[in-house]
């Protein structure tokens, strides 16, 4: 038996791991266990009760006002002891948090190979996003198995001298989670809200958004607002209190405006669905929206996820007021352009990524940890 070990520590982490932990679990002649930071707590932990996933570890480190350092020592930590005690064969890190760059550096120290699923994305400028570009930077380098969602991730791998054979193209587990959540029958308080209208679905919680960027987006989603009447926004707020004021401040008592607490992946998917158009300046939404054919309006200046763009259904609007307002304005006046957006095709794969990455990690592991091909 295999022992194989998934860390993890926030929602966006969960809801793309959990996919791929149950299809490990169902897998004969491997054993696998979870191990959670709760980098992210709450949060966190509503994805794990959505996905029915137990932690095997739970290093618990979530405290209010946390900096990297402390996350990142503690993270460290924590796994050293959760390796000594597992002894894995295999550690599969998500993505580009602290969490997945700590972990992967306690097994690095250990000499525990490393699998990253997510691996590849770049914008190769390390403070954009800052500090996830650094962070997935890392985990590459020290990862044996590089999981990347697609052609484009991967080329980015091998241009950086990453070995062939340990580089494989699967699709985002993002969309495997997609096709268990989203329901045609789904109904809630806030849809019932926004019936008659159009929703816009916004999110802006990124630690580079903090300060005068995300006032001007808050700023920007509120002009909107008010200047189309059938528009209806739900913005899900982070618990950052950063988040949390500034959002209240501007936002607050605009009819037109639902300010909600972070939301159970379960809503937040559906509302996606049944979402006009996408606010974001998210990582995975950028993932999520095409694959349910919705335009995705990008508040950041770059992006690790340029194949959204390329396929028409991204576009990057930047942290400016007038350029989020003008953009979302252009989206609910021009059909041709909504249209144009909507039918665009997902580049995120097609929903499989968890057969095919423990298909290949399973390989991997019978074949002594020389990786295939295939």
């Amino acid at each position: 038996m295999e022992r194989v070990l998934v860390v993890f520590g926030t929602r966006p982490e969960a809801i793309k791991m959990c996919p791929l932990v149950l299809e490990l679990r169902r897998r004969e002649g491997l054993e696998t266990a979870v191990c959670v930071t709760a980098q992210h707590r709450e949060m966190l932990d509503q994805a794990l009760e959505r996905f029915g996933v137990r932690p095997d570890f739970d290093l618990g480190i979530m405290q209010e006002g946390q900096s990297l350092h402390a996350v990142t020592a503690k993270v460290l930590c924590g796994m050293r002891d959760v390796l000594e005690r597992y002894r894995p064969r295999l550690v599969f890190v998500h993505g580009d948090t602290t969490t997945a760059f700590a972990a992967a550096l306690a097994c690095y120290y250990q000499r525990i190979p490393v699998a990253h699923v997510e691996a590849g994305l770049r914008t190769h400028d390390i403070y954009a996003p800052f500090p996830e570009e650094l962070d997935r930077q890392a985990v590459d380098l020290i990862a044996r198995l590089h999981f990347a969602p697609t052609a484009r991730a991967r080329d980015d791998l091998l241009r950086e001298g990453k070995d062939p054979g340990s580089v494989f193209v699967t699709g985002n587990t993002a969309i495997d989670a997609l096709k268990t959540t989203v329901r045609p029958d789904y109904s809630s308080e806030i849809t019932r809200w926004a019936e008659g209208g159009r929703l816009i679905l916004v999110t802006a919680h990124r630690r580079e958004s903090l300060g005068a960027p995300m006032e001007r987006m808050f700023r920007a989603l509120r002009r909107v607002a008010e200047s189309f009447p059938d528009v209806r926004a739900v913005c899900p707020v982070h618990p950052n209190p950063a988040v949390r004021d500034a959002a209240e401040g501007i936002l607050g008592g605009c009819e037109r405006i639902w300010l909600t607490g972070p939301l159970d992946v379960f809503d937040f998917h559906n509302l996606m669905a049944r979402a006009y158009f996408i606010l974001t300046d998210s990582g995975g939404v950028q993932e999520e929206a095409p694959a349910l054919g919705k335009p995705v309006l990008v508040m950041r200046d770059a992006t690790e996820r340029p194949e959204g763009l390329e396929a028409g259904t991204a576009r990057l609007v930047g942290t400016g007021e007038d350029a989020i307002y003008q953009g979302c304005r252009r989206l609910l006046e021009d059909p041709a352009l909504y249209e144009s957006m909507s039918r665009a095709h997902c580049p995120y794969g097609n929903g499989t990524a968890s057969r095919q990455i423990a298909d290949i990690a399973q390989h991997w592991l019978l074949d002594g940890g020389a990786a295939r091909r295939g």
